[in-house]
C-alpha cells in the first residue's frame, strides 16, 4: 500500500495526474480490504485520507469530500479526516459540511495544550460563518 501510495505522488508530482488517481484509488481500496486488529494502532495517514488530498490538489473537492468522509466511517474522529473533510466542503461551497467538520476539529482539540495552524483556520472560518449569518439576519 505504501508503496502505491507513493507511487501515486510521484506520479501526480511528474503531472500524470489520471495515472496518480488510479494509483491512489488502488491503494484505497486495499487499504479498507485489510482487515485491522482492534488493538493495532491505525495508519499514520491512511490511503483514503491521501486520495481525499490528492483530489483537493487536483481541485476536484466534491469527490475529495466523499473519500474523507468515507474514510472517517471507518475511522471517526482522526484530526486529519476531519481538517481534510472541511477544506473539501469549503472548497467545495458547502458551507453547511465545512462549518461542521470545522466544529467538530475544534472540539476534538479543545483540551489541547497548543493551537495548530489547523485549528486557527477552523475558528476564522467559523466566525467568518457567524459574522454572515449575523449579517443575513439583520437585513
Amino acid at each position: 500500500i505504501k508503496h502505491q501510495v507513493a507511487s501515486a505522488w510521484l506520479a501526480h508530482a511528474e503531472g500524470k495526474h489520471e495515472e496518480a488517481l488510479s494509483l491512489m484509488r488502488a491503494a484505497a481500496e486495499l487499504d479498507d480490504a485489510i482487515e485491522k486488529h482492534p488493538v493495532t494502532p491505525g495508519a499514520l495517514l491512511p490511503a483514503r485520507e491521501q486520495l481525499g488530498e490528492l483530489l483537493l490538489e487536483l481541485k476536484q473537492p466534491v469527490a475529495a469530500l466523499q473519500e474523507f468522509e468515507t474514510s472517517l466511517r471507518s475511522a471517526p474522529n482522526r484530526f486529519i479526516g476531519l481538517y481534510g473533510a472541511a477544506r473539501a466542503a469549503k472548497q467545495g461551497s458547502d458551507r453547511k459540511r465545512a462549518k461542521n467538520y470545522y466544529g467538530k476539529l475544534i472540539a476534538l482539540c479543545r483540551l489541547a495544550d497548543s493551537v495548530r495552524p489547523e485549528i486557527k483556520e477552523a475558528e476564522e472560518f467559523l466566525a467568518n460563518v457567524n459574522v454572515k449569518l449575523s449579517a443575513n439576519r439583520q437585513n
